[in-house]
Parts: C-alpha cells; structure tokens; sequence
C-alpha cells in the first residue's frame, strides 16, 4: 500500500528486510496462494523460499546463527506473509514461538542443541497446550509427566497443534505433580518437555502419535493436529529450562509475543481485505459510474481503512514494548483482540463491496472471508483478551480509598 501501515522509526536494516519480504509475498505467495488454499496443500516450495531468506532465525540470536533482530522487526514480517497467506505466517508463528521460550528460558545446553538448527529451518517448532476437553482453561490440563528414573513417561492428549505434522520439535505443556505436593496450584505443577520426533503422520516416535490433519473450514495449507502420548519417555534433560513446574510461565511468555505475531497477521490479512476492495470498487461499474464513487461505498472504505490504521499502530506499540523489556501483556491483549475482531469486520465490508462475486471461489476476498475468524480464537479468545486487559487495567488504576 502506498500509505496505509507504515512504521515510523525503522532502521535501515529494517526497511530493507521488509522490502525483501514484501517482495517475495508479492511474487511467490499471492499468485499462488489462493489454488494452493483450496487443494489444502502445504506450501512447500514458499517455505523453502522464507528458509532461504533466514525468517526461520529472524529472531534467534547472531551467537546461534540466527539474524538477532526485534520482535518488532518480526511482527512487521509476519504483517507481510500473512497479506500474502495467512496460513504461511502460521508456520512461521509456532516455530518462532517455541525458538524464544528456548532463548528465554532453555538451558545453555538446550540453546546450543536446538537454536542453531531452528535458525537454519533444519528443526522446525510446534508447541501444544490445549486439549480436547479445556479450551481456554489451561489449569484444566489432564496430560501428566511421571518421574522414571533418568525420563520422564508422559501420557495424554493434545489438540490444535499447528505444524503439528512437518514439525521435529514439539514444546508439550503436561502436569508434572512430581515435587510439588497435593493442593499445588496448579499453575504452579506444569512443566514444558521438548519433544524431538520425526516429520509426518501416525506414530512419530515410540508413544507418540500425530493423526492426520484435521479437516478445516479455513487455515488450510498449514496442517493443524493432534497429539497423542501413550507412555512417551522423555530424558530428563529436555525438561525445558530443566527444571518442573515452571511450564505455565513459559508457555504464557510464548503466547504473550504470539499475540503480538496474532495482531500482526490480522492486519496483513485486513490490508490484503481493504486492496482488494479498493481495487474491485474502481472496477466495478453500477447505475453508470464506478461503485467507488456511491458515498456508501466512499464511507465503508474509510472505515476499512482507518480499521487498518488503527490495528497496525497497536501492533507496532505492542512489540516496541516488549522489545524495551516493559511488560507488554496489558497491549499484547488490546492489540490481538482489536487487530482480530477489526480484520473480521474489515474482511467482511471487502465481501460486501465484492457483492455476488465475493461468494465466488475465482475471487482471493473468498479465502480471505474464511481465514478472518481464526485470528478471533487463536492464541485467547477475544473474551480470554478482554479478561486480560481488565485484569491489568484495575492493577494500574488501583483506587486508592
């Protein structure tokens, strides 16, 4: 776009990582992304291309071989993909996620081991929380580590794990009671294992299971799984940070800059929403003259763009907040839930303007139409956000009296 979502302050470093990434998306993903979506085909030729291009270690560290660049800088990229294919930025998402709760909270010994391979994309992360029965309720969580020796045996089933099939490496958050007594919050006795596997379906590895893709209504491309643990042993020492009971923690800092990555591909695939719509409005011809110039037409493109506007400048707040080491959970809330729920809308007023058209599979804004209401789950609902926000905003507004 020539003026909507641009970042102020940008290095040079930056801008030109952007401008390589931009046009990538522009060449190699958008022609193709629509008739990959609809066979539901993993995109690999593009993800050799963004492996090619170093997004894999965008954010691990130079010492680790990767490019040792900003959230900020990352969140931008993701913008890109996911206006080129939302789905694309979902892989590069959940091996982000699971490279820097390794740099935040792994062992020198783990860091070493993993991190050089993820940034090369010779491992690529997935991680797991959810479960068939809990929904947001992580406390709710059933899957339980026994102590056995040197391993750990872990026994369970996970659910929604996006890369859950092409990945090699599995962040698990499971119940570990082991030292911690009965009445344990339980927050408190969860631990994240690092679970390394072979790529593909059926049995991974002795007791564990990955069932094929589960069968979405949009998201396609990326598979997305279950997880099955049926006396799965797991060395002690890819217990992450090596130490039980601090799963919870490190899985919600994961989460707290994957909202970030969240907000970040609502407004790619909000931007994507709004060119489409600009572009089909000066095309289409009704009672004489372009749709564009009917005021109601004018008024539901301005709104689509200040929706766009408006999502953009809370993503960029978000991940320059946590990129100064502020906590950031209070914008990384305000920032995933307005950038979903603005790009549903955005989305939408974009089908609208496309009239009978949009319904039609020819038009890119019908997967676009598809795509929308998964931002509004991922990574917290919006009622998960809003209970976030809250939360924060009486602790920073204690009164007093």
């Amino acid at each position: 776009m020539a003026r909507l979502a641009r970042t102020a302050g940008l290095t040079d470093v930056q801008q030109e990582i952007l401008s390589t990434v931009r046009d990538f998306v522009d060449k190699e993903i958008i022609p193709v992304a629509t008739e990959l979506e609809h066979r539901d085909e993993y995109p690999q030729a593009i993800v050799d291309g963004l492996r090619e291009l170093g997004l894999f270690g965008l954010m691990i560290p130079e010492e680790y071989g990767g490019l040792g660049e900003s959230l900020l800088t990352y969140a931008l990229c993701v913008e890109e993909i996911a206006r080129g294919w939302m789905s694309v930025s979902g892989i590069i998402n959940t091996h982000f996620i699971v490279a820097y709760m390794l740099k935040q909270h792994g062992t020198q010994e783990q860091k070493e081991h993993f991190l050089p391979r993820m940034a090369a994309g010779d491992i690529r992360g997935a991680f797991s929380m959810s479960e068939p029965g809990l929904g947001s309720d992580v406390s709710a969580i059933t899957s339980k580590a026994v102590k056995d020796g040197d391993e750990y045996v872990l026994n369970g089933q996970k659910m929604w794990l996006t890369n859950g099939g092409t990945s090699s490496l599995v962040a698990v958050l499971v119940r570990s009671d082991e030292g911690h007594p009965e009445g344990t919050a339980p927050h408190k006795s969860m631990t994240t294992f690092l679970v390394e596997k072979e790529p593909g379906f059926g049995e991974v590895r002795p007791g564990l299971t990955i069932p094929g893709k589960i069968d979405k209504m949009g998201y396609k491309g990326v598979d997305t799984t279950e997880l099955i643990m049926d006396g799965l042993r797991i060395p002690a020492d890819r217990v992450l940070g090596g130490v039980t009971g601090r799963g919870f923690y490190q899985m919600m800092d994961g989460v707290e800059v994957g909202r970030v990555n969240v907000a970040a591909r609502g407004c790619g695939v909000a931007q994507r929403a709004f060119e489409l719509g600009v572009q089909y409005a000066q095309q289409r011809h009704t009672f004489g003259k372009p749709i564009a110039q009917h005021q109601a037409i004018q008024f539901k493109l301005a709104e689509m763009a200040t929706k766009v506007e408006a999502a953009h400048a809370m993503m960029v707040n978000a991940a320059r907040k946590k990129d100064s080491g502020e906590r950031n959970d209070l914008e990384a809330g305000m920032a995933k839930y307005l950038a979903s729920e603005y790009c549903k809308e955005v989305v939408e007023d974009a089908f609208r303007i496309h009239g009978g058209y949009g319904f039609s599979k020819e038009y890119e804004i019908e997967r676009l139409y598809r795509e929308a209401p998964m931002l509004l789950i991922g990574e917290g609902t919006a009622e998960i956000q809003k209970m976030i926000i809250g939360r924060r905003l009486l602790e920073e507004y204690r009164f007093q009296g």
